[in-house]
């Protein structure tokens, strides 16, 4: 099944301008969320949609601007978490009069898939924004209104979701789940008379608007020639928002939950430094390049010198893109390649690296590799996340416990065991695991708020008892 962890916006101007401009740039913002594919789509014509960087379509961009000339779109870059990354599962989907553009996932898509008639999926070709869409048009043909239908839709459907649609009609809308798993914002520009609702607020900025206001969970918002509408399809207050957003997924100039990104992840730095003060090393550093807030906030509680003994190769063909977020492993890997270890700063160190989070260990062995090449005394590698033990199912992208650095293969371990078993196979001299709780004083949301499903198993938040698959099985790779 294809699900999504991606970059979604929404864009209306009631001065009439043409949107399309400001939509290239809002997903250019996001491009962190998402590397595989983008697309854009307007009223009453099929989507546009292509393959790798928005940028990669520089010389189009005149073209698109032209060709699908609108006050009114939506658009998405795709970070695919299971399924393969092709043009027909790149985003947004059309279905009937409605364009659909969906962050998240949805857990229960074969459950869903009955209520629009049933199909025969394959995890290589079926997609579950498709299935949503197909719900939720037929809800809407039977209720008249999109408020209604999502009331509906939400107790049929299990997972994580922010939709932003885009109806023939020229109306545009957001919708973001009842727990609040991926980050929504609305923003607005004052010279274009224009509202935008993305996924981070980096994008808002991108486009010279002002960040208003998180997206309620459990609120869809209208945008129309009658300005800005907003209702409530579900009243649940309790929230999950995921922890994964604070540490890499999100742009660290984004807001979220009232909180700055580089600001949180500097404070986590800060609050690894009492949990693990290494006192006896001589040298901080970052994986570049989510981690260097916290490194910087590490270095700075604990007195130790800061410094970048990591460079990204950015001119290389994958040296810019974020690793984690490839879907393959041997673009993961030669992503890794081009993090380059400065000798001279490294040599004859005591190293403590810090890295925003550590999933397979493929990043993480190399890293390690590549420091003691270039001479590190003592390599302490202190991780800004939990240990992620279990598959993610609200749209982040390691669905297979077998995949995890962390998999013990049915062996019972103390949480002292298994982290000893991760650092052996890394190669470090010392590894140090964040906490939940620790991770969410930080940042400022307590830890109730917040999901942890990935390292606690606890699936309550989703509502689910989940399988457990082989990557094989979840991605057909």
């Amino acid at each position: 099944m294809v699900k999504e962890n991606c970059g979604v916006v929404g864009i209306f101007s009631l001065s009439g301008t043409n949107v399309v401009p400001m939509a290239i740039d809002a997903l250019r913002a996001l491009q962190h969320r998402g590397q595989e594919a983008w697309g854009i789509a307007i009223p009453n014509k099929m989507p546009l949609k292509r393959l790798g960087l928005v940028t990669a379509a520089s010389s189009e961009f005149k073209k698109i601007c032209d060709d699908y000339s609108s006050h009114s779109v939506i658009g998405h870059v795709r970070y695919s978490t299971m399924g393969r990354s092709t043009l027909e599962n790149a985003q947004p989907l059309k279905v009937k009069d409605l364009c659909i553009a969906h962050n998240g996932t949805i857990a229960n898509v074969q459950e869903l898939s009955n209520l629009v008639g049933g199909c025969s999926f394959t995890p290589q070709n079926a997609s579950d924004t498709l299935v949503a869409a197909q719900r939720l048009v037929t809800l809407i043909s039977e209720n008249g209104g999109m408020g209604k239908a999502l009331s509906i839709l939400k107790n049929e459907m299990i997972g994580s979701y922010c939709f932003t649609f885009i109806s023939d009609d020229n109306s545009v809308y957001a919708a973001r789940d009842p727990k609040g798993f991926r980050p929504m914002v609305l923003g607005y520009k004052l010279s274009d008379d224009t509202y935008i609702v993305a996924s981070e607020s980096s994008a808002v900025s991108a486009v010279g608007a002002k960040l208003q206001r998180d997206v309620i969970p459990g609120e869809l918002i209208k945008i129309s020639k009658n300005g800005l509408e907003t209702e409530r399809f579900s009243n649940d207050t309790s929230r999950a928002h995921c922890s994964f957003e604070y540490t890499y997924f999100a742009h660290p100039s984004s807001n979220m939950e009232g909180a700055n990104i580089y600001i949180s992840r500097k404070r986590i730095g800060k609050f690894l430094a009492k949990k693990f003060p290494i006192k006896d090393a001589d040298l901080v550093i970052p994986v570049p390049d989510s981690a260097r807030p916290a490194a910087l906030g590490y270095a700075q509680e604990l007195g130790i010198t800061f410094d970048e003994g990591l460079i990204k190769d950015r001119y290389s063909k994958k040296g810019p893109l974020r690793s984690f977020i490839e879907p393959h492993q041997s673009d993961r890997i030669e992503i890794n390649r081009w993090i380059i270890p400065i000798k001279e700063i490294i040599e004859g160190k005591h190293v403590v690296v810090i890295d925003d989070s550590l999933v397979r260990g493929t990043s993480s062995k190399a890293i390690i590799q590549a420091l003691r090449r270039a001479g590190a005394k003592k390599i302490s590698m202190v991780i800004t996340y939990p240990p992620i033990k279990y598959p993610c199912y609200a749209g982040i992208d390691f669905p297979s416990k077998d995949e995890l650095a962390t998999f013990t293969n049915g062996v019972d371990m103390t949480d002292e065991q298994m982290t000893e078993m991760v650092r052996k196979s890394i190669g470090a001299d010392f590894l140090g695991y964040n906490d939940a709780k620790n991770l969410a004083d930080a940042v400022g949301i307590s830890s109730d708020s917040m999901c942890f499903t990935c390292s606690s198993g606890n699936y309550d938040s989703l509502g689910i008892t989940p399988e457990f698959k082989t990557r094989l099985e979840m991605k057909g790779e």
